[in-house]
């Protein structure tokens, strides 16, 4: 039975979750099986309980409980249900809600590197990316597009982030991910030891004189590879591309040098799938 509470104050501390804590706070790293995310429009929300993520409470526009939100409801069995119409919880959030509907779910717990990547061919490695529509868009990107896993430098920003989340459409719950290293000391150095451990031959997607195309036979002919790529701007540290077994490079007309790193992404997943 939804447990349906209309919204009448702002400073409601139930409400917090959805309106005055950070990413930081919600992710609470120190203990993170006490975290939690937000999951924002209806195909999202299904996605995560399709991937078994607990839900704990639910933000949305009065007019979508008997609309679009109501098996989403129904799914949810008793947790509060804050409704409100759009210009109250616009308000309340600070933003206009995608779609009428956030939902506030406890973080999964993460499996370890060693673990999604036993039966990996093909891993996505993000170092530095901070944009959290770059991660998510490469999120959607590695699920379409044969990857088997994406593995996170410390410094990545959270794939729960709830932007991140909303722009990869739910695929951050699809395609197993872990973070090579809590601190940042330990990448690359660690962090690139555990793949070399684990099998993988490293391509740094980078400009360099020694860059091989991202069409050469020899990266497709890999059994097992790690795909690396930097942040935005300044792309790979030059530490990294140094430790990596191949500098790869994403041949342009026109006179452009690089892509957008989401977009670039989209063009090595698809080249260096698995065959």
């Amino acid at each position: 039975m939804a447990n349906i509470i209309e919204v009448t104050e702002f400073n409601a501390p139930e409400l917090d979750v959805f309106a005055r804590l950070t990413e930081a706070q919600l992710r609470n790293r120190k203990e993170s099986e006490k975290g939690i995310f937000i999951a924002e429009s209806p195909k999202v929300i299904s996605v995560a309980l399709d991937a078994g993520c607990q839900p704990k409470a639910l933000l949305m526009e009065r007019k979508h409980i008997e609309g679009q939100a109501r098996e989403i409801i129904e799914r949810c069995g008793d947790i509060p249900v804050y409704t409100a119409d759009r210009e109250v919880l616009a308000g309340l959030t600070g933003y206009q809600l995608t779609r009428g509907i956030l939902c506030a779910m406890s973080r999964p717990k993460q499996p370890t590197v060693e673990e999604i990547c036993a039966k990996a061919r093909r891993v996505a490695v993000l170092e530095g990316i901070v944009d959290t529509t770059n991660v998510g868009a490469i999120f959607r990107s590695a699920a379409a597009l044969g990857m088997d896993a994406v593995l996170l430098s410390p410094t990545c920003c959270d794939p729960l982030n709830r932007r991140a989340v909303r722009v990869s459409m739910g695929t951050v719950f699809q395609i197993p991910w872990a973070r090579l290293g809590e601190e940042a000391s330990q990448w690359p150095g660690e962090g690139m030891a555990r793949l070399r451990d684990l099998g993988f031959k490293t391509a740094a997607m980078a400009l360099k004189e020694d860059s091989v195309s991202v069409e050469d036979p020899k990266l497709m002919a890999e059994e097992k590879l790690a795909i690396i790529l930097g942040t935005e701007g300044d792309g790979l540290g030059a530490e990294t591309i140094d430790a990596c077994d191949y500098t790869v490079l994403i041949p342009m007309a026109h006179g452009v040098d690089s892509l957008n790193v989401a977009a670039a992404s989209a063009v090595a997943f698809w080249q260096l799938r698995a065959r």
